[in-house]
């Protein structure tokens, strides 16, 4: 196996576009080694994307956020500003392992991983977080839920890479929320999961809305209905009941050994009609 460790994205580029065999990138490796070890994969070439600046900074762009798509979930974890400005992307991303895996893992390669079940990923869907990949012909943007399109497959070409996130600034009234169901608090991933993003008018009424569920299809699922049912009212108990419906509604499930597809397309509704409280909560500032 060939190791290389570029210190820019366009050297980043150049070595996956010109590999021969199969090459991966190392984000953090928390996912990346254990597939090695175990093995499962076998690369011809690993690209190491932490030396790369771009990759692992964090810095405020149009009054949100810039972040690498390699830089540490600790180290947003630890970030003051980010943490009060992005509170439904901090609580999944205080979900990604121990503090020992968050001291390595990323937002990029949580998502570039592509389980149904990561955690970042439905917060950010709901976050509207536009995602920068970089490739041999140039840099594109385009809508986190692109990225991932099944289990561990993406919709990145040959020699592109992930390289950072947008988090668009916060609108006023806003809050959202990331929540998910596990059978163990900690080290497990997500049985089903739920993201609401949302805004209110001065009135207190619901004038835009984002929901994103997880771990109940082949991807992270945006639940164009279930927002639907919360815009244009006061996120009282009719609109929640409806969320919850739309929410379960979405769902297309397996069964295996951590839920049944009846389990988790009733627990999804639940989730999101709770992240969707937490997030009107936080919207008027009392949570």
């Amino acid at each position: 196996m060939r190791y290389e460790a570029p210190t820019t994205t366009e050297g980043a580029v150049a070595l996956l576009a010109a590999a021969n065999g199969t090459a991966k990138v190392l984000a953090g490796g928390t996912d990346l080694i254990v597939q090695m070890r175990s093995g499962r994969l076998a690369p011809d070439l690993v690209v190491d994307l932490k030396r790369i600046p771009a990759l692992t900074s964090i810095a405020a762009e149009n009054g949100g956020y810039r972040v690498g798509a390699a830089k540490a979930c600790m180290e947003l974890v630890e970030h003051e500003a980010f943490v009060r400005d992005c509170p439904g992307i901090t609580d999944a991303v205080k979900l990604i392992g121990s503090i020992q895996v968050k001291g390595r893992a990323s937002m990029g390669g949580n998502l570039c991983n592509a389980s149904p079940a990561a955690d970042s990923t439905p917060a950010l869907i709901a976050a509207r977080v536009t995602a920068r990949v970089v490739g041999p012909n140039g840099s594109r943007d385009v809508p986190v839920q692109e990225i991932a399109i099944g289990p561990g497959k993406t919709s990145l070409g040959k020699g592109e890479i992930l390289e950072s996130f947008l988090l668009p600034k916060r609108a006023a009234r806003s809050g959202d929320a990331y929540l998910r169901f596990t059978p163990r608090t900690e080290m497990d991933i997500a049985v089903v999961s739920a993201a609401v993003n949302l805004t209110l008018d001065e009135g207190g009424v619901c004038r835009d809305a984002c929901v994103s569920l997880g771990a109940v299809a082949e991807r992270a699922l945006v639940v164009p209905e279930a927002a639907a049912a919360l815009i244009g009212t006061k996120v009282d108990e009719v609109a929640l009941k409806a969320l919850a419906a739309a929410a379960s509604a979405a769902c297309r499930p397996i069964d295996d050994k951590r839920g049944t597809k009846a389990y988790r397309t009733k627990v999804a509704g639940v989730l999101a009609r709770r992240a969707a409280e937490i997030a009107l909560n936080r919207a008027k500032g009392t949570n």
